[in-house]
């Protein structure tokens, strides 16, 4: 059964009809859209001003974390023998098992056969830490396979042999400044998170659309629960959730030529544009690419074409979104990706639970670490977008194999963050509900046999 809530007199009019709730709302992607695109610079810039904007806050936190008893040194000044002291740096994870161009080149001239892979880790992996001028291997207490390349960090502890750092303790940038300390969200207004849709790859799933589509338009269930929905957040792979050889799609559809291809993809265009355009008659709807949308495969990603939407893009609650996606909600700060940061970082150390890894980028301060060292991003020069400047209230990753959510507090006076995983809706038939005042977060399941919420 549904969560059962009482109608307050905010949902209903006069008339006693029940009222959608309203809430205010303030885009903060700004920063992830593209103003230009110049693709000949090099990334050093990016991790260059990554490390120098991360510095600032890393010594404060370093400071209230040792206080003021060691010395803040740079790489070039250590010297074997001296005493304890902090380095802050850029992690980078050397890994024998990281895809190569050479390695690809030598594949195809035949000279070095290479497996394919979907995991990239070994037992010698080694932590290295490198700021502007020089790189330094790290040894002692860091788990190097449960972090990766891109991390800014300061780190305590003293030159060692070998021209090797011993790392004592370590302190990450984590953010813990919310935008506000008390937020203004009243009557339990809910946020719905829902993500991969897969309209190409599944057709398991059509009738749960539709189901969810009801729900939360408020056609079947309690309308006083549904009017507390103010945004849905549709968080990527909306037409598929996977590469596939176009062998394999025409195989699946029964197709033998790329035209039946190109067929099936403005299918599945005409069918989200359904989709969005019956949401969004009701409920504000934000809709935001993945890692398989047709649109560009750098992050971040800019939000799909309108032209595709020709229905939902004339309702003016129909909104295209970035990913990653940022914005307030009720005075709540939201932070979402559609998964790719996530699924990095699984692929390259041994973190296997999402739940962890997406707590992981929490911690290190940084939306997409290992960009772009094994994550296709845009080579940035004067900021990086993807630091975590304010700590959210509501931190999401789509397209994942399961429900999870966890609320974490970095420390006794901050404010707590939730963070969810959003599952893929193709195969778990799933949405996420987050109430933006108690930030409690449950799932809404959808079959064609019953609605449940866990």
């Amino acid at each position: 059964m549904l969560p059962k809530m009482s109608p307050s007199i905010a949902d209903m009019d006069a008339s006693g009809e029940v009222k959608r709730l309203d809430c205010e709302y303030k885009d903060l992607s700004a920063p992830f859209r593209l103003q230009e695109r110049d693709y000949y610079r090099q990334f050093f810039n990016l991790y260059a001003v990554r490390l120098n904007k991360m510095r600032e806050w890393l010594l404060a936190c370093v400071e209230k974390k040792w206080g003021k008893k060691y010395a803040v040194k740079r790489l070039t000044d250590l010297k074997e023998g001296d005493d304890s002291c902090i380095c802050v740096g850029t992690l980078f994870k050397h890994q024998e098992l990281k895809p190569s161009i050479l390695k690809e080149i030598s594949e195809d001239n035949q000279l070095m056969p290479l497996p394919k892979r979907t995991h990239f880790v070994s037992d010698e992996d080694k932590l290295i830490l490198e700021d502007e001028l020089q790189r330094m291997p790290l040894i002692g207490s860091l788990n190097v396979h449960e972090l990766v390349t891109g991390c800014v960090v300061a780190v305590l502890g003293k030159p060692s042999t070998g021209g090797k750092f011993q790392v004592e303790d370590v302190c990450w940038p984590s953010p813990t400044n919310p935008i506000y300390s008390t937020p203004h969200v009243q009557n339990d207004r809910l946020l719905v998170l829902v993500s991969g849709f897969d309209l190409v790859g599944s057709s398991d799933s059509v009738f749960p659309i539709e189901l969810f589509i009801d729900w939360a338009t408020g056609l079947i269930g309690n309308p006083a629960d549904q009017s507390r929905i103010v945004r849905v957040i549709v968080a990527g792979n909306s037409f598929r959730s996977q590469s596939e050889p176009e062998a394999d799609i025409f195989a699946k559809f029964g197709n033998t030529t790329q035209k039946d291809n190109i067929n099936a993809n403005l299918l599945a265009a005409r069918q989200l544009d359904d989709i969005l355009n019956q949401l969004s008659t009701s409920v504000d709807v934000e809709l935001m690419p993945g890692a398989f949308d047709p649109t560009n495969n750098s992050l971040p990603q800019q939000p799909l074409h309108f032209c595709m939407f020709p229905k939902a893009s004339k309702n003016i609650t129909f909104h295209g979104a970035t990913n990653p996606h940022m914005f307030e909600l009720g005075s709540r700060l939201v932070v979402g990706t559609s998964g790719q940061s996530v699924a990095d970082i699984t692929a390259f150390s041994k973190i296997e639970d999402p739940l962890v890894a997406l707590e992981k980028t929490l911690e290190w301060g940084h939306l997409m670490p290992t960009a772009p060292d094994t994550l296709a991003c845009y080579p940035f020069y004067k900021e990086d977008p993807f630091i975590m400047n304010n700590k959210p209230d509501i931190y999401f990753v789509g397209n994942q194999d399961s429900f999870q959510t966890k609320l974490v507090n970095s420390s006794d006076e901050d404010s707590p963050t939730r963070l969810v995983c959003v599952p893929k809706f193709a195969t778990t038939f799933t949405c996420a509900v987050v109430n933006l005042a108690t930030l409690d977060c449950y799932p809404v399941s959808f079959n064609v046999k019953k609605v449940t919420t866990g």
